[in-house]
């Protein structure tokens, strides 16, 4: 089950990803081809900024991640509520700020990105940060709820409100430039108004009652506010480290060939951000689902999850960077004509920038492992060198020898070096260069449990849930556990997995039910996952008659000999965890 579910969330955390920058690929195409040089380096100049308030929205949409994957692995559904109260109302207040700060501070602000104080390129940046920041309250929202949407389940949602926002970007792009006339300010209104329509599209589920997260403002308070800041921490320190590599590497590229060289950097830039939906996407649930398992102490699944990571991280990138380099020219040409003088600079920029994408993607996908696994100083120390430090320096260096070529391969000797930087922490904290999962997990040597005191299973039918019933029995006389626990915790695997194979699965779906069952003595733990209809026996367990002896007894034993019984559903998944003492009586 592990290997669909990292594929179905990959696939809709790539394809949003790549949805939503498809939207800034065509407000390029559209700037460089009706607009002018000047405006695309309007555009470019403008982009620290917006990534600023980018990193805002991040770093909660991380915290979401981090502190809903402790919940989902706790089984504590409560908590999911108070983070997700906490985000509305961060979302409430940052767009608020941001709408205040740029409309206000605007002229200045355009002055520190490069565009002077005054005149043409002043003019045209100031226009753009106007229309864009109206759109700052969806813009945000649509950040900082999309952990929400994939926690629920609805990534088919979620890709239709992207695609709608894309088709509106387009349409509100192409009326700005043929009808209306509105330059700048209208590039920046559009991309706002197809915000607010993808936001629209996506707002209805979380006031539905089939909202699996409820808002409550008493459940606000500064502790789990400042939890979700910090969790997140790792992430805005990631991408303000991308901020100050944009607004560098524009200074750098402005000294060496002016507003030419800044206007190809900011189509390698739409270029890149392409190419990153991919690693970025698959980071995404390696965040979310490295964390579930974690504190699920769950060895053997994260080195799983790492090695599905690695394999898909490096087939894509390979292929990716060979498309990149034979369409390199065509990519470039839709932003503007062969004749101009910044054709060339991009061209030979996004054929070397493409040969960083492979070390790039290991790194990011591993900095995200680390961040779930709480490496947390590691994670931000990786952020630093991978998305500020090292590509910047180099290009800096290189760019005294080589030009606009040097700050073009700033990206590749930079990750590079990353990578290395990576490879000997990894050494030097397993005292062993080899490459193993094990090794590069750097999870603590008595993390979990060991192999010897778990055992799990995937299970389809009847037969196969009776079979490993009678496998869980074993399995528990082996470890000690006395015999009426063994006996009564087959009997759970097998009245559980009934249930959900009796009601939960429609005729058209896969009857698949992940079980493991492992030792924390005196204790040991059942959990059981399964994609069937949400069935939560918490509470189904309230609500049953207790005056009626015989009724619902399947129910009535599991809760009668476990300690503790927890439920989630996230994902599309019911994940039900039961503890049980292994000396019961």
């Amino acid at each position: 089950m592990l290997k669909k579910t990292f594929r179905q969330m990959a696939v809709a955390q790539i394809v949003s990803a790549m949805t939503v920058i498809l939207c800034l690929l065509i407000d390029s195409i559209m700037i460089g081809r009706f607009l002018g040089v000047d405006s695309m380096a309007a555009y470019g100049l403008s982009n620290p900024l917006l990534l600023a308030f980018a990193a805002i929205g991040s770093m909660v949409s991380a915290g979401v991640q981090v502190m809903c994957s402790k919940s989902l692995g706790s089984g504590d559904q409560k908590a999911n509520n108070t983070y997700y109260s906490v985000t509305v109302v961060l979302c409430v207040a940052v767009s608020v700020f941001a709408l205040a700060f740029v409309i206000l501070l605007r002229h200045p602000l355009c002055q520190f990105l490069g565009a002077g104080s005054s005149g043409t390129l002043h003019d045209l940046t100031s226009d753009y940060l106007l229309g864009f920041i109206i759109g700052a309250p969806a813009f945000l929202a649509s950040t900082i709820l999309v952990p929400f949407m994939q926690l629920a389940g609805k990534q088919t949602r979620l890709v239709v409100a992207v695609l709608l926002m894309t088709i509106s970007d387009i349409v509100f792009d192409a009326l700005n430039v043929f009808v209306f006339h509105g330059g700048m300010f209208g590039m920046g209104l559009a991309s706002s108004m197809s915000y607010y329509i993808a936001f629209i599209a996506g707002i209805f589920y979380f006031v539905s009652k089939d909202c699996l997260f409820r808002f409550k403002l008493a459940l606000v308070h500064m502790k789990e506010v400042l939890e979700l800041l910090k969790a997140g921490i790792p992430t805005v320190i990631n991408m303000i480290s991308l901020v100050l590599l944009s607004f560098v590497l524009n200074q750098i590229l402005m000294s060496i060939s002016g507003s030419t060289a800044v206007a190809a950097y900011s189509i390698i830039s739409t270029a890149s951000n392409i190419c990153y939906a991919f690693s970025s996407g698959i980071a995404a649930v390696i965040l979310m689902l490295s964390g579930i398992y974690y504190y699920e102490n769950d060895r053997k699944t994260l080195y799983d999850l790492l090695k599905l990571m690695l394999r898909y991280a490096i087939i894509i990138d390979v292929i990716l960077t060979v498309v990149i380099l034979v369409i390199a020219p065509f990519m470039v040409k839709l932003f503007m004509n062969s004749d101009s003088g910044a054709f060339e600079l991009a061209t030979l920029g996004l054929r070397l920038f493409a040969l960083s994408l492979v070390p790039s993607s290991i790194n990011t996908g591993l900095k995200h492992f680390f961040q779930g696994t709480d490496h947390i100083k590691l994670t931000e120390f990786i952020s630093v060198l991978q998305n500020f430090a090292c590509i910047a320096g180099f290009s800096f260096l290189l760019s005294l020898v080589a030009g606009t070529t040097g700050v073009w391969l700033g990206y590749l000797c930079g990750e590079c070096l990353v990578l290395l930087i990576i490879y000997a922490i990894v050494w030097h904290h397993n005292k062993s260069g080899a490459f193993t999962l094990e090794n590069f997990s750097l999870l603590p040597k008595d993390f979990g449990v060991s192999d010897d005191y778990y055992l799990r299973a995937t299970l389809k039918t009847m037969d196969e849930v009776v079979d490993f019933s009678a496998q869980v029995s074993a399995f528990c006389k082996k470890h000690k556990a006395n015999s009426r626990c063994c006996y009564f915790t087959a009997l759970c695997v097998e009245e559980i997995g009934k249930n959900i194979l009796s009601y939960g699965y429609q005729n058209d779906k896969n009857h698949d039910i992940d079980v493991s069952l492992f030792f924390k003595q005196p204790e040991l733990v059942l959990r059981i996952r399964d994609e069937g209809k949400p069935f939560d026996p918490v509470e189904y367990n309230k609500m049953i008659n207790s005056d009626d002896p015989v009724s619902h007894m399947g129910i009535r034993m599991v809760f009668g000999v476990a300690k503790q019984v927890s439920y989630t559903n996230s994902m599309s998944q019911n994940s039900i965890s039961l503890t049980l003492d292994s000396q019961w009586r």
